[in-house]
């Protein structure tokens, strides 16, 4: 029988929301109104105890993602981290404290990221950070550029689709080679990518002379 070749990479969908054009209610929300009820929500949900509140907070999102046409095939398998570590601390919950707080703390974790996803799904990347960089104004008193920060924010989120990319690159040249077993055969050459990233990524902000 003839191997069947691996063929490219798809996409892969960034658990924390990669920006969906659109022109719906949550679209056209403020970046500043929207981050300020992400606050809100984990501040409720932290302070409040029963699992009542969670679920319904949860439905809430869910219909905000599916207003905001998050894809629910991708976004889900984007949460699937998010879904097993909650799985294991609610569990541990269960053990420790009885089901109600085990599916409530769990409830809770998923409903938080979900809606953090909704967020970065519906805002402009340069609206937050402009918002983080006017946020980040009183930190010029003690020697902190506020554009710096919102920069280096900004690279942080796009390095995680970068090492998500890295690594799908990565297994499947391993799956070519007949070694999509072999940790090594998949990490080296992952790390080695992110590692190329990131030089690239310097060599850029200094011929800019954003940093020396």
């Amino acid at each position: 029988m003839r191997r069947r070749r691996p063929g490219p990479a798809r996409p892969l969908w960034n658990p924390l929301g990669l920006h969906r054009p659109g022109t719906g209610p949550l679209h056209r929300a403020p970046a500043g109104a929207k981050l300020a009820a992400l606050l809100v929500l984990g501040l409720v949900l932290v302070l409040h105890s029963g699992l009542v509140l969670p679920v319904v907070a949860l439905g809430v999102v869910v219909a905000a993602a599916a207003s905001a046409r998050m894809p629910p095939r991708r976004t889900a398998h984007g949460l699937l981290p998010v879904l097993v570590t909650a799985a294991l601390v609610g569990g541990y919950q269960w053990w420790a404290r009885g089901w109600q707080v085990g599916a409530e703390v769990a409830t809770e974790l998923v409903t938080l990221v979900l809606a953090a996803s909704v967020v970065t799904a519906t805002t402009r990347a340069d609206a937050l950070l402009d918002l983080v960089a006017r946020l980040a104004r009183p930190l010029r008193h003690v020697g902190l550029r506020p554009e710096v920060v919102a920069l280096s924010l900004g690279l942080m989120l796009r390095a995680v689709p970068v090492l998500l990319a890295s690594s799908a690159e990565a297994r499947d040249a391993a799956r070519a080679r007949g070694l999509e077993r072999s940790p090594r055969a998949v990490l080296v050459p992952a790390a080695v990518r992110m590692v190329g990233h990131g030089y690239r990524t310097g060599e850029a902000l200094a011929a800019r002379g954003i940093v020396d």
